[in-house]
């Protein structure tokens, strides 16, 4: 079965801008901070953020461990010399290193984890100086695998792509203008020398977005998957992997001891004249 992801382009840009601009500007802000990796999803990100507030408006930082890419730098400059937004690079490997010191036997996943976090902590410091919320990169099959890192490449103030898989994204991106080298190139979060998205994962993007759309937003039964052409085995990895990471996903749960818990009965300001 060959599940049509196909996106309406023109309407998804002029949705998304509308969402960058309203919200920021809902929060009491002008302007936008992007971690810009030089990846796909990021540029995306970087267009649709110059495009609603005004490149002047948009600081997209470079943050380049000692192990990064030099193709990631070179790239995340072609998107920012092609939408004209402000720039900073900034080495987080001296940051890093004390602590990955501390164990030489650390392993790739747990050092990833902490150059992901420690380029958050400096696109916060970041939003604090330039006075501009962050704005999320992580897709919706990301975000459904749990294929992202908790308080690092998942914080994040308001997030466009969120409801966009990894395909529509690449789709998105075509549309808009972002360089063919960004978009033809295997997907990595560049956390270590040969890391790809796809290698991790073990299957390809354009494999789980479809069995994602089935099960998410078609609400497919996984034997309905499986009598659609997609193995069960494979169905159920995806399944599994979407239950585990549920945590991801949602707010750290408040234990409820009175009338008015945060997060569950109060919500939001209303009726106090603000």
């Amino acid at each position: 079965m060959n599940v049509d992801l196909t996106l309406n382009t023109d309407l998804a840009r002029k949705i998304l801008i509308r969402f960058i601009r309203t919200e920021i500007h809902r929060a009491g802000f002008l302007r936008a901070v992007v971690n810009l990796s030089g990846g796909l999803d990021s540029a995306v990100v970087c267009f649709l953020a110059a495009e609603a507030l005004g490149p002047e408006n948009v600081l997209a930082l470079r943050l380049p461990y000692q192990t990064s890419s030099p193709d990631s730098l070179e790239h995340a400059q072609m998107v920012i010399e092609q939408t004209g937004v402000r720039a900073r690079t900034i080495s987080i490997t001296e940051m890093a290193e004390p602590l990955i010191a501390l164990e030489p036997e650390m392993s790739p996943v747990r050092k990833g984890n902490i150059l992901a976090r420690l380029r958050m902590i400096v696109a916060y410091d970041q939003s604090e100086a330039f006075g501009g919320l962050v704005v999320g990169t992580g897709n919706k099959t990301e975000i459904l695998l749990g294929y992202t890192t908790l308080y690092g490449d998942s914080a994040c103030a308001l997030n466009p792509l969120g409801d966009l898989y990894k395909t529509q994204v690449r789709q998105l991106a075509r549309a808009i203008g972002v360089p063919d080298v960004i978009i033809a190139k295997p997907p990595s979060a560049d956390l270590w020398v040969g890391q790809t998205d796809e290698g991790e994962l073990g299957f390809t993007y354009q494999e789980v977005d479809q069995v994602l759309y089935l099960l998410v937003d078609q609400r497919y039964r996984p034997e309905e998957c499986v009598q659609a052409g997609f193995s069960e085995s494979f169905v159920r990895a995806v399944l599994e992997r979407v239950r585990r990471n549920q945590f991801k996903r949602i707010l750290p749960p408040v234990a409820k001891l009175s009338n008015r818990t945060v997060g569950y009965d109060f919500l939001y300001l209303r009726d106090w004249g603000t």
